[in-house]
């Protein structure tokens, strides 16, 4: 069977590789590219199972990523050994020496064929390899609170983790700046995002770009404009999740709603990525709901979603913000439990009180609960909240978690 070798090959050494390729009998040179962009149209068009690189400074992570995904092996022809050594942390599978000869390469192509694609590290890989906690909170679309929730469960679990950091990776609207009254528009996860695309340190890179908002919470701020959402794609978002582990002891997400995700097969990136990498890296995904009959709603389907999706297996915690006798009846909290068993089989979930007087003082002020409002029914629900997924945490739980909680 006879493989088919993309060239994206610059400088004078280019025809001497495309003439050594040739002539093995099992290869054939497919194209011979001007840049990544003709070489990774090529991948996407299936004309090459291998594509061989050089002296190409704009390769990243998610060049890497959309050539593995067409299962084209990628081997990298290094001018420096700093280059090697970033293209081996973007992903590349095959690294020459420095310079590499001609029959180098060529071997390098031979071996390639015979070895299955590994594709880059997953988020399963990640969570091995630091001691941080990574929880998102995500919700459908509907104003739930995802961005409320998510600002005030990283203030709580400060108290109790030591280290916290909050990350704003809504790619739709994001809002954790404004929430907290945060000054600083520039978006501290897209730079942080640009880093990981380039295989830089993101150690150094999350530190300063986050910015402390209170003893031992940092906020990476996200997009300050919604048309930017490609600058966060999966391929930055998942070692950005493996690096924060590292960084605190909680990493709380903030995600969007969307989690349909992009045209895999045709290398074509998704608004929802982020929200994708997330939700399936993450130790912990704290789903909110708004508890009127619509949000239920929505809430039941967006469960069902959400098993269906690469989080399934995850732990969850159900949360039902803005409980109120208006909408719920008599026992508020009873009866959305109650719609929640029968329709999506959540044994229990979380009630938290409707408290407009103190979310919306908390919104004025730029401020979390603990700040403003530290005495309301709706900071002592979140604070029960923060304290069972800090318990569950440290123990190192992996089963499906889920509570109640009666506001007050």
């Amino acid at each position: 069977m006879t493989t088919a070798v993309i060239l994206a090959v610059r400088g004078t050494g280019e025809a001497a590789l495309a003439k050594a390729i040739e002539a093995q009998a099992d290869l054939v040179v497919a194209r011979r590219c001007a840049d990544l962009v003709e070489a990774v149209a090529a991948a996407a068009a299936g004309v090459g199972g291998v594509v061989v690189i050089h002296d190409q400074p704009r390769l990243d992570r998610a060049i890497v990523r959309s050539l593995t995904r067409h299962n084209v092996a990628v081997i990298g022809i290094p001018s420096g050994p700093d280059e090697a050594k970033r293209w081996l942390s973007l992903g590349v599978g095959t690294v020459t020496s420095v310079g590499a000869g001609v029959d180098e390469v060529v071997a390098a192509v031979m071996e390639s064929i015979s070895e299955p694609l590994d594709e880059p590290d997953s988020p399963s890989i990640h969570k091995e390899r630091g001691g941080g906690t990574v929880v998102a909170v995500w919700g459908p679309t509907g104003a739930p609170g995802r961005t409320t929730l998510a600002v005030n469960l990283a203030s709580e679990m400060t108290r109790l983790a030591g280290s916290v950091i909050l990350l704003d990776a809504d790619t739709y609207g994001g809002a954790v700046s404004q929430a907290l009254g945060m000054l600083d528009e520039a978006p501290g996860i897209a730079a942080v995002a640009r880093i990981a695309l380039d295989g830089g340190p993101l150690s150094d890179a999350i530190r300063r770009h986050s910015l402390e908002v209170q003893p031992g919470l940092r906020v990476l701020s996200g997009m300050s404009q919604a048309s930017r959402w490609r600058e966060l794609p999966s391929a930055a978002v998942e070692p950005i999740l493996a690096a924060v582990r590292f960084e605190a002891a909680v990493s709380i997400v903030d995600c969007g709603f969307g989690i349909e995700g992009g045209d895999s097969k045709s290398g074509g990136a998704g608004r929802d990525d982020a929200t994708l990498s997330v939700l399936s890296g993450a130790d912990l995904i704290v789903v909110i709901g708004s508890a009127d009959p619509l949000g239920i709603q929505r809430l039941v389907r967006s469960l069902g979603d959400l098993a269906d999706g690469p989080a399934g297996p995850i732990p969850r915690k159900v949360v039902v913000n803005r409980v109120r006798a208006s909408v719920c009846g008599a026992r508020p909290a009873q009866a959305v439990g109650d719609a929640l068993a029968r329709y999506a089989g959540v044994r229990e979930a979380w009630a938290i009180p409707d408290d407009p007087k103190a979310c919306d003082a908390a919104t004025l002020a730029g401020q979390t609960l603990s700040e403003r409002a530290p005495r309301s029914p709706v900071r002592k629900a979140v604070e029960a909240l923060a304290r069972t997924v800090w318990e569950e945490a440290t123990a190192g739980r992996t089963e499906e978690a889920a509570a109640v909680l009666l506001g007050a």
